[in-house]
């Protein structure tokens, strides 16, 4: 990519593809396409090609999806598998339509089988059973990684797969309906704080392991894959190390300033027992995550409440 090339990003207001416009734009990018969602609809087929024929971008980051947690996967599982199969093939059957140079693919560590071994392996995709609770979003993701894979090997498509390991940042969502973990966690103490509540409760047993990748992180990830990796499969990205959501509270909990209790509600599920990525093909290519986890929370923290985390660790 040169600087003047036309880029799309879709879903450039959500957390990875705001981080990607960030990125772009510091980069010095000056032609960058973007289209929210009143402007079009993804899921019309019409719309995109549409849409497609009339821009002709060179390269396309394909961000938008529809997303949540545990209870949003759980819930709305026809419209997570509905809305992300129609979404994905219709930006990547346009972009190949299109004769677009490159497009990179963003998936997710759910992809992988539930009791997959760990560290995840690129590999292990496809080798066992997947997690019960987020499965059609899993579905819909590997559909997009083999249509990436099913476009190159038919028609030479330079379309990669990128899988992002369990995301937080900027523009993340703090609905406690179908929010992930960490920004759940973050309102959750944030709101107990300010109330004065005794007590926050927290799904699951805090048993679970978990790894975070700050959005500006995975958005620099995907301007170094898009200039340095033109192969099938996918590559995984994350930092290579992990903790529990027991520690993950105990952590938010410090950050927030919050000084009641908390308590584990274990009716709840607590979803795949570890999802730690195996980086060690990203970081083979020369790339490695730079943001440290605490310091990435606490900004994240002061930024979308408007208040200054707690200094002491």
């Amino acid at each position: 990519m040169d600087l003047h090339s036309k880029l799309y990003i879709a879903g450039h207001r959500g957390m990875v593809g705001s981080a990607l416009h960030r990125k772009l734009l510091a980069e010095g990018y000056d032609n960058i396409v973007t289209r929210t969602s009143a402007e079009l609809d993804l899921r019309n087929q019409q719309a995109v090609a549409d849409f497609f024929a009339a821009e002709k971008p060179d390269y396309v980051f394909l961000a938008a999806a529809k997303v949540g947690g545990i209870m949003a996967n759980n819930t709305y599982r026809a419209d997570f598998l509905y809305d992300n199969l129609m979404i994905e093939a219709n930006i990547i059957h346009q972009a190949y339509r299109a004769e677009v140079k490159k497009l990179l693919f963003l998936g997710s560590s759910c992809i992988y089988p539930k009791m997959a071994p760990q560290p995840l392996k690129e590999e292990y995709l496809l080798t066992g059973v997947l997690e019960p609770t987020n499965e059609p979003y899993a579905i819909a993701k590997i559909a997009g990684i083999k249509m990436c894979d099913a476009y190159r090997s038919q028609y030479g498509c330079n379309f990669i797969s990128v899988m992002p390991t369990n995301l937080y940042g900027p523009n993340d969502n703090y609905d406690l309906a179908n929010s992930h973990v960490l920004p759940a966690l973050l309102r959750k103490f944030h709101d107990a704080k300010v109330q004065g509540l005794a007590e926050v409760t927290v799904w699951g047993t805090g048993a679970p392991l978990r790894e975070f990748l700050h959005a500006d992180d995975l958005a620099a990830a995907c301007l170094y894959l898009m200039e340095h990796y033109n192969s099938d499969g996918l590559v995984n990205v994350g930092v290579g190390e992990d903790l529990s959501i027991r520690e993950l509270a105990e952590l938010v909990k410090a950050i927030t300033g919050y000084e009641g209790a908390i308590v584990w509600d274990t009716s709840k599920p607590d979803g795949t027992p570890r999802k730690l990525m195996d980086v060690s093909k990203l970081q083979g290519m020369g790339w490695k995550a730079s943001i440290a986890l605490r310091e990435g929370i606490a900004a994240v923290y002061a930024e979308a409440f408007g208040t200054e985390a707690v200094a002491a660790s």
